[in-house]
Formats: C-alpha cells, sequence, structure tokens
C-alpha cells in the first residue's frame, strides 16, 4: 500500500466510523454512565443501579461516587439538593472515547474532554417518609460524564432524576435511550438535544470561536425539531452570584488562581462550594486551570489523606468542603475562603492565622476570606463600582454576571497577551524554512528575556490596572497554569511549522534538486516526503490537501526516476 492510499483509507475509515454506530456509542460520547445511590441502613451509601448495565466502575470509583453523591450529614439538606463533584478515574481503564479526540482538537482548551477524571452531577433527594425504618427517603440520581459541561448537565439530571423518583427504571432506562439517539458533541455546532418529551438547544464552543472578537461564529445549526429549552451556555456558571458575599477581594482570588496557589471554600451546602469552584476555575478563561480542583470533597474521599497532610506544605488544589472538621483539618491552608449564608459583601481581608478562631458551625452567617497573600496588583476599584451600583439599582443578576464575567476575560487577555506576542517571535521566519532542510522548530521560551519586553509592552498597554506585572509573571512561571498553555502552544506552534515545510517541500522542484545529488541525500528526501505524509495521515485537519497531493506525485517522480536496483530497495 503507498502512501496516497494510506491518506485515502484514513478518511475511508473515520467515515465508515461516523455511519456505523453502535449501541451506546452516542450515549458514551456524552456520559459514561447514570448511577443511583441510596442510603442503606448497614452499609450507609450504597450503589444501587448503574445504567447502562455493561459500564464498568472500580471498586474505588464507586466508593468515591457513593460518598460524594450525598450531601455531608452536617448539611441538613431537606428537599432537593443539586451539586456537582470530579473524581479521579482509576489508571489502566479504557482510553478516551474516540468521538472525544475529535471534540479535543476543535473545541477550545478548558472545554476539553477529561482523560483521567470523571464528573458527577447530583440530583439529591431528602424527604421523610415514615414506612421508611430510619423515617427518611435519602436517594441521588448521578450523571459520570468526562465532559465539563456544567450548565447543560446539571439541567439535564434536573430533569431525569424527578421522573426516577416518581417512575423507579424504565424511566431512566427511557432518558439514557434519549441520550443515545443525540448527535456527536462537535464544536461548533448547534443541537437539538430530546430528552424525556422536552428539546435542550445547545451550542458547542468552537476554538476559533476566539478570533472572532468575542462574538460566536456561526455554526452549522441543526434545527431538526423545536426546542423548548435554549442553554445561553454548555459550560458557563453565575460567578457574579458565588462571589457576591466577597466580592471586594474578587481579584485577589483572580491571582491565587492564576498561579496555582492551594485554595478550600468552605460553606454550609455543596450546592454553594461546587459552584464557588467552579467560578474560581472560570475566572482565568480562556487559559486553562491545569491544577487539581474538587468542587466537592468529603472526609471519605480516597485522596483525603493526600490533600489534608501536614508532613508537606499543601497540593496545588482547588477544595470544596462543607464538614466543619476541615475548618480544623486545613488550618495550615494558606487561603481559605468561608462562603456565609449571609449575602451582605466582606470587605476585610483576615489573617489565615486567625481560622483558628472560626465558629466552625456550617451555617455561619459572616463570610471571610483568610489568606497571607499580598496582591501584585492594585484593587480595580471601577469594576467593584459599577457591581456595586448595579446591585443598588437592582441590576438583573444575568446583567451583572456579564460584566464580572467580561471583567476577568479582560484581565487575562491582558496578561496573556504579552505571552504570546514573546511566543510568536520564537518562530522562524517562513522565509528561512528551506525544503532542502530539516523542519525548523520554534525556540525555547526564555524568561528572563520575556520579562524584558514587560516594562515596554506589558500589560498595562491594555489594562488599566497597575502594579508589579514583572513579579506576578514569575510566580506564574512556577505554576503548572504556564507550562499548561506553554505545551500546548508549543505544541500547536510546532505543527504549524510542520505544516509550512511540507508546503514548502510540495512547492519546490524536487525532481529538478536529486539531479547533481548522491543517492544518500536522495534517499534522505525520500524518507522526509514519507515522514511529512505519515504526518499529514495524523493531522489530516490541517493539512492542506493540495500539498499532499503535489508532495504524493513528487514522491512518485523521485522514485521512478532512481535506478531500477535503487527503486526496489526504496518501495521495499
Amino acid at each position: 500500500m503507498d502512501d496516497r492510499d494510506q491518506v485515502n483509507e484514513k478518511h475511508l475509515d473515520e467515515d465508515q466510523q461516523s455511519t456505523t454506530v453502535l449501541p451506546w456509542d452516542r450515549f458514551s460520547n456524552w456520559i459514561h454512565c447514570c448511577c443511583v445511590v441510596t442510603f442503606d441502613l448497614e452499609l450507609g451509601q450504597a450503589m444501587e443501579l448503574i445504567y447502562p448495565g455493561h459500564v464498568k466502575l472500580s471498586d474505588k470509583e464507586k466508593m468515591n461516587i457513593c460518598y460524594l453523591s450525598f450531601p455531608d450529614s452536617n448539611s441538613g439538606c431537606m428537599g432537593d439538593t443539586q451539586f456537582h463533584f470530579r473524581i479521579r478515574q482509576c489508571p489502566g481503564r479504557k482510553p478516551t472515547v474516540k468521538a472525544h479526540n475529535a471534540y479535543n482538537r476543535d473545541c477550545p482548551i478548558t472545554l476539553q474532554s477529561e482523560s483521567a477524571y470523571y464528573y458527577g452531577f447530583v440530583y439529591f433527594r431528602q424527604t421523610k417518609d415514615r414506612t421508611i425504618r430510619r423515617g427518611y427517603f435519602q436517594k441521588s440520581v448521578v450523571l459520570v460524564t468526562k465532559l465539563p459541561f456544567v450548565a447543560l448537565f446539571s439541567q439535564l439530571v434536573s430533569i431525569i432524576a424527578p421522573e426516577y423518583f416518581d417512575n423507579g427504571e424504565p424511566s431512566l432506562e427511557a432518558a439514557c435511550h434519549d441520550i443515545d439517539q443525540w448527535p456527536d458533541p462537535i464544536p461548533g455546532d448547534t443541537l437539538n438535544l430530546p430528552i424525556m418529551g422536552t428539546v435542550i438547544q445547545v451550542r458547542v464552543p468552537c476554538r476559533s470561536d476566539r478570533l472572532v472578537g468575542g462574538v460566536q461564529a456561526k455554526s452549522q445549526e441543526r434545527h431538526t425539531i423545536p426546542a423548548h429549552s435554549v442553554l445561553p451556555t454548555l459550560h458557563e456558571v453565575d460567578i457574579y452570584s458565588a462571589f457576591h458575599s466577597i466580592l471586594p477581594h474578587v481579584q485577589l482570588l483572580w491571582e491565587l488562581v492564576l498561579i496555582g496557589e492551594p485554595v478550600v471554600v468552605m460553606a454550609a451546602s455543596p450546592s454553594v462550594t461546587c459552584n464557588c469552584v467552579q467560578a474560581l476555575i472560570n475566572m482565568i478563561t480562556p487559559l486553562k486551570y491545569c491544577n487539581d480542583f474538587r468542587p466537592y470533597f468529603t472526609i471519605h474521599d480516597s485522596e483525603f489523606k493526600e490533600f489534608t497532610t501536614r508532613t508537606q506544605a499543601p497540593p496545588p488544589v482547588i477544595l470544596g468542603v462543607t464538614n466543619p472538621f476541615f475548618a480544623k483539618t486545613l488550618q495550615h491552608w494558606p487561603h481559605i475562603i468561608r462562603i456565609g449564608t449571609s449575602p451582605k459583601p466582606l470587605n476585610k481581608l483576615k489573617k489565615a492565622a486567625s481560622l483558628k478562631t472560626l465558629d466552625s458551625k456550617p451555617d455561619q452567617p459572616e463570610s471571610c476570606v483568610y489568606t497571607q497573600y499580598k496582591s501584585f496588583l492594585a484593587k480595580d476599584k471601577m469594576i467593584l463600582k459599577r457591581l456595586m451600583k448595579g446591585s443598588q439599582s437592582k441590576r438583573p443578576v444575568e446583567a451583572q454576571n456579564a460584566i464580572l464575567r467580561r471583567h476577568f476575560l479582560e484581565l487575562t487577555q491582558s496578561f496573556m497577551i504579552p505571552l504570546e506576542r514573546y511566543m510568536a517571535s520564537l518562530m522562524p521566519l517562513q522565509r528561512n524554512i528551506s525544503p532542502h532542510k530539516g523542519a525548523p522548530l520554534l525556540r525555547q521560551f526564555d524568561p528572563e528575556e520575556f520579562l524584558q519586553t514587560v516594562e515596554h509592552s506589558g500589560p498595562q498597554l491594555t489594562s488599566g490596572i497597575k502594579g508589579d506585572w514583572e513579579a506576578l509573571y514569575r510566580r506564574f512561571f512556577r505554576s503548572p497554569n504556564f507550562e499548561g498553555w506553554y505545551y500546548q502552544r508549543q505544541r500547536e506552534v510546532n505543527q504549524k511549522l510542520q505544516v509550512l515545510h511540507m508546503e514548502a517541500l510540495s512547492n519546490s522542484n524536487l525532481v529538478e534538486w536529486i539531479r547533481d545529488k548522491e543517492e544518500v541525500e536522495i534517499v534522505d528526501l525520500i524518507l522526509r516526503i514519507k515522514e511529512k505524509l505519515k504526518f499529514a495521515i495524523n493531522n489530516h485537519t490541517v493539512v492542506q490537501q493540495e500539498s499532499v497531493m503535489k508532495l504524493q506525485k513528487h514522491l512518485e517522480n523521485i522514485v521512478s526516476a532512481l535506478p531500477d536496483d535503487l527503486q526496489t530497495v526504496i518501495k521495499t
């Protein structure tokens, strides 16, 4: 089989995969499984049902899901409660769903499918029931998935769970069969998702959206049926409501998240902790938060000892907790956010050491931020005044949230633009890309060289916030957030260089070039072309098909120009 056949076969395989859909394939593109967790008098939280039945979870995964599917006993959550959690997938399990590979390639970095973690979206019901020995009905429906679609799956479980509580397992089976008919989550598409007699319409964000100034790129819309509910976003949470009681300190929190500091969020309810943790992660969009985070975390979690040990510094993770026990266990953590029951905003910071005097009751009214961290940047008082004025004038929460989200987006972009500009300077000039040499590589990132550019072309050009930007960059360079960003950009740029080098090869007169060359040089060129065609097979979406066809023709002409004995060696 020659290289052209390989490329064509690659496209044929993908076409066949898109038309040959096995039962539960589409379901697994969205959800790993649905679980029902109940309270057993002898066992405590117990897994009652996993659907579809063929889905496998390890004993550790089952245990973590069970413990995280109920609010802490101290929370006193009566009625219905919704929240979500995040757990590690046990090693040695099946790799990422095939459809997620294509999705991850085109979606925003922050929304990529999790390869090593599961999200669990919980709908918990606790009501008095005299027919039950314990006196209470306590049960949770949990959607387990690798996709961070917080808004979509929160709405989805709020539709599925009440039906299950009323009608039992057949309704859960019907819901899963509905999901198994959903189209793939293709970035850029607007999808209609039927579920239990209703239709949710969503648009899947695309990585190219950022190229059109914040306005979403036109999507390939699929309006096959009318939608009952249009979700404005798949994944965003209301960061204004999450931070309302600690609003004066949101910029400090942005710095802590940016540089990957350990943070714990304490509140009375898992609904509050998971919204706050998710809001913290979203603060640095479009930069991806690359540390671990747990929107809801309990003392029964399998990583409890790892996260609470005092024998080493706290790990760079954001935890959301409700058990008052954590007020003592995590006193050594450097940054603690306490979300109280009073909506009144907090104006003063408290030193981390003062946590020892914290009232550990879960319904503490006052919100507090405990930290000894000194911000590198001056507080932006204009955004706070604008939000306070909006609150006084009864501006809708949706508008307040949009204002705050836009503020953090612009702040993060101001921080990242100099880094992107410097990254572009590390690329070789296109005129220096020679078809007769190997593909050039990106120059290494030099932090000191970059910092020399900050004074004249740093964030102050696009942000009115003053402060020690250079020191903030130095802290950022030591964080996994920088490593994650740099690795991703390095991979993207080197891929782009490979494409440019391939185009340079395809546009050259290679047959003319080999006339006065030694056999070893010709063989080297042939191997280089074959390597490029292999690259085209694995990265066909970023490679121009015209370049592939030209290069294949070059290869055929070069081989045919060789002596017969050398042709035989090359072909074998």
